[in-house]
């Protein structure tokens, strides 16, 4: 069902011409409407420097680095374990700038691997186009979202729950099953190593599947996605 929905959210932004008036994170990466009203995605083409003009030059960083003062130094090791962060919803909302490559885990002895995993999915997330100028999420007060994969937006409804750190992305073909997780002074958003796969393919990304599928045999339990940074 997960990657019936992404193929069916890409195959949408194929098809559909982006609009002017599109929602707060549409405006901030440049990439026209995120904002669809019925869920269809939608995407502006080259949207390559938009946010670097918004960052003061920065030009779509896609490497480990810092943006809006986000850091993850002196991270809490117990914070990157699964439904330890204590993350409520009020701490969700806002906009949300990709920053670097997460990882997240089921329990606190595998997150001595971090830095290693996430230097091995920089080089990877990078060759594959991930930067800050076109990913991110924006999560609404009402329970409505908007994000951009790879200057791919899609929109929908989410349920999270701060206990379990479970985030849902809700939608017009399925459900994305997502776990939220602090790091530093941002959060990480990450998934299965199959979901994470899934949506890859689903952006025309497989390059990269060895590699996240090659980690996740290595290291039980952990999930992988992205570290952001807090715009507003």
């Amino acid at each position: 069902m997960v990657k019936k929905a992404f193929y069916s959210l890409v195959l949408s932004a194929m098809l559909v011409l982006s609009s002017c008036g599109g929602g707060l994170l549409g405006n901030i990466l440049g990439l026209g409407n995120t904002n669809t009203n019925n869920n269809t995605a939608s995407t502006a083409g080259n949207v390559l420097g938009i946010l670097g003009s918004v960052l003061g030059g920065m030009g779509g960083n896609s490497g480990l680095g810092s943006i809006f003062g986000f850091t993850d130094n002196g991270s809490n090791l117990n914070d990157m374990v699964i439904g330890n962060a204590n993350i409520g919803k009020s701490d969700l909302i806002g906009t949300w700038i990709y920053a670097q490559p997460g990882c997240a885990f089921t329990s606190q002895s595998g997150t001595s691997v971090a830095n290693k995993v996430k230097q091995t999915l920089a080089n990877t997330y990078k060759s594959l186009g991930f930067a800050n100028n076109n990913t991110g999420f924006a999560f609404k007060q009402d329970g409505t979202y908007e994000a951009a994969l790879k200057g791919v937006g899609f929109n929908g409804t989410y349920t999270y729950d701060p206990s379990s750190g479970k985030l849902n992305l809700k939608t017009s073909g399925g459900t994305i099953p997502t776990y939220v997780t602090r790091i530093g002074n941002g959060m990480s958003i990450t998934m299965d190593s199959k979901v994470l796969v899934n949506v890859l393919q689903a952006l025309g990304a497989t390059g990269g599947n060895s590699v996240i599928n090659n980690l996740a045999s290595q290291y039980s339990g952990m999930k992988m996605g992205f570290d952001l940074a807090k715009y507003q």
